[in-house]
């Protein structure tokens, strides 16, 4: 080593030194990840999915451009996250960043902006400055990405489910939210096959054109899907994965309810969105007066209060919910419309970890019911719950326009985190253990081909949602039908489809990358009263401390340097 620095030509081994390290850190990529939440540390069902892939897959991202910070945050995010994957899949891992259209005609770049739109890929605007000192202008930006593999291809929100008005929350959801989103739409897009899901008919389900968004537009577009009689079928098929009970308005007899119960105890999975009372806006609407909520009997609550919950038959209100146009006043002959604050639609979150509601936004629910648990093996997670501020209207519950008169009916609201959606997991019992005869018994021997089933052989899992109408999508007269969770009034889109299909994919698949949604970012933001109180010191600590350093540094090289000359 001393003869290298001795040497004329030390300028040359360091070059070649630093040429292979370079070269080196360009081949090899690694990092230590010493973050508290592993935001830089990849799931093993990530890892698992990149290195099983047998074909490449292209990866076009569209976060590139002038763009405020914190989408160029998300931007590099991503494209670290995307060499991650690149370095598990070598070359079965392609991606570039790009703009929409870019390089393409005005017709042509027209055209592929409408395709990403019908992928469900829409723009975001926002404002930058094209250069310092210049006034701020609009610019679309498309937060998302567009996944190929081989014939098929699939578009990646990155903002979907975030509430955009969150600011620099929602990015960072965003942000948490980014190796699930491109996990899963790998997945989805190299899939042999994709779960069977049922959908139960017979008791008067949603089947009308508020169905159209979760029928047409999400189950039959993700999902193999079939519609299940429940009278016409001897028993509930084991093919489908999971069985979907949408808003049944007519009462469950004992054969049907014994089906659903022994599809369960078979392994299979369900998603219960009930309404127990009878409450519709349309009624309120047609009336235009108070009118009374009432039961629906629909002849489930020893079933459910079996598996672990009871919902229960009353109105949830809460002081966060959506706005509904009312007639406030008269001006002339014209009734006066205004957009109000609406109790009986609250917009429901989610307090736990659990990942299907993790880093969602709000979800939008209609006249839904309160569910309470019921102590037995059963584990059970709250998905969704109302906030602080709610308040239980038992029966007779009576939907009124002016439910709010004055101050004393807000201190009511005084119930906080009322369950919603509850999923509930582990070894079902048998409703009808020890209550069937014993040709009953050889009757469902025959048809399922094995005795029945007291209880579940291994875990299983179910959801219970006291609100359909979280999943029913409005229609309009000159649109017809919206988007579930959407509000045609205010224009926001709500989180229900997220959370739906986050359900879906809960019970119905096995691989873990579900599990990735539960990562969490955490802001660590400086507090602005703090930092405006010392801002003094710590620009003496960042310019002036560096400029001392230097300087010391320069007196202590010179005295070296004259004492080591001086001595020779």
């Amino acid at each position: 080593m001393n003869k290298i620095l001795a040497s004329k030509l030390w300028w040359l081994f360091l070059l070649i030194a630093l040429v292979g390290v370079n070269y080196l850190a360009s081949v090899v990529h690694t990092r230590i990840d010493l973050t508290q939440e592993n935001r830089y540390t990849l799931s093993s069902a990530t890892k698992k999915l990149i290195k099983g892939l047998h074909d490449p897959v292209s990866i076009t991202v569209f976060l590139t451009g002038d763009m405020p910070a914190g989408f160029k945050k998300l931007s590099n995010s991503t494209k670290e996250m995307l060499q991650e994957f690149k370095e598990l899949g070598g070359s079965n891992i392609q991606f570039n960043f790009e703009k929409p259209g870019e390089g393409l005609s005005d017709t042509a770049k027209e055209k592929f902006q409408l395709h990403l739109d019908e992928l469900g890929l829409k723009p975001t605007n926002v404002k930058v400055k094209a250069k310092a000192g210049e006034s701020q202008e609009e610019r679309l930006v498309y937060p998302g990405a567009l996944i190929k593999y081989g014939d098929r291809e699939v578009a990646v929100d990155l903002l979907q489910g975030q509430d955009m008005t969150g600011g620099i929350q929602s990015l960072n959801n965003a942000e948490a939210l980014l190796e699930y989103k491109m996990a899963r739409s790998i997945q989805k897009i190299t899939a042999d096959t994709v779960p069977a899901i049922g959908y139960l008919v017979g008791n008067g389900e949603l089947l009308t054109r508020n169905a159209v968004d979760l029928i047409d537009r999400t189950l039959r577009q993700e999902y193999r899907f079939g519609f299940v009689p429940i009278d016409s079928v001897p028993v509930i098929p084991t093919v489908f994965d999971a069985l979907v009970i949408v808003k049944p308005t007519i009462p469950f007899n004992t054969g049907q309810k014994l089906k659903i119960d022994q599809y369960i105890m078979q392994g299979g999975k369900v998603i219960w969105l009930i309404d127990k009372l009878y409450a519709e806006m349309d009624s309120l609407m047609r009336s235009h007066s108070d009118f009374v909520a009432y039961d629906r009997n629909l002849n489930l609550d020893d079933q459910l209060f079996k598996y672990g919950v009871r919902i229960n038959g009353d109105l949830l209100q809460d002081l966060q919910c959506d706005k509904i146009p009312l007639v406030v006043g008269n001006y002339g002959n014209q009734p006066q419309m205004q957009l109000v604050p609406w109790p009986y639609f609250p917009t429901l979150s989610s307090y736990s970890d659990h990942p299907i509601a993790k880093n969602l936004d709000q979800v939008l629910s209609i006249f839904p019911n309160s569910i309470d648990t019921v102590k037995n093996n059963i584990k059970k997670t709250v998905l969704l719950a109302s906030s602080e501020r709610s308040r239980i209207i038992s029966t007779p519950a009576i939907v009124s326009l002016n439910s709010i008169k004055t101050e004393d009916d807000m201190k009511t609201f005084d119930r906080p985190f009322v369950p919603v959606a509850v999923l509930l997991e582990g070894r079902f019992s048998s409703l009808y253990t020890n209550r069937l005869s014993t040709g009953a018994l050889d009757t469902l021997a025959s048809m399922y081909k094995q005795p029945f089933r007291a209880a579940t052989q291994n875990e299983n899992k179910m959801i219970v949602v006291s609100d359909a109408d979280i999943v029913a999508n409005p229609v309009t007269a000159n649109e017809g039908p919206l988007y579930m969770g959407y509000n045609q009034f205010t224009n926001y889109q709500y989180a229900n489809k997220d959370f739906f299909l986050n359900c879906i994919q809960y019970l119905t698949d096995s691989s873990g990358i579900l599990e990735t949604r539960s990562k969490d970012f955490t802001l660590r933001l400086l507090d602005p009263a703090k930092t405006e109180e010392s801002r003094g010191k710590w620009q003496v600590l960042n310019i002036g401390l560096p400029v001392l350093l230097v300087l010391i540094f320069g007196v202590v090289y010179q005295a070296v340097r004259k004492r080591k000359y001086q001595g020779k």
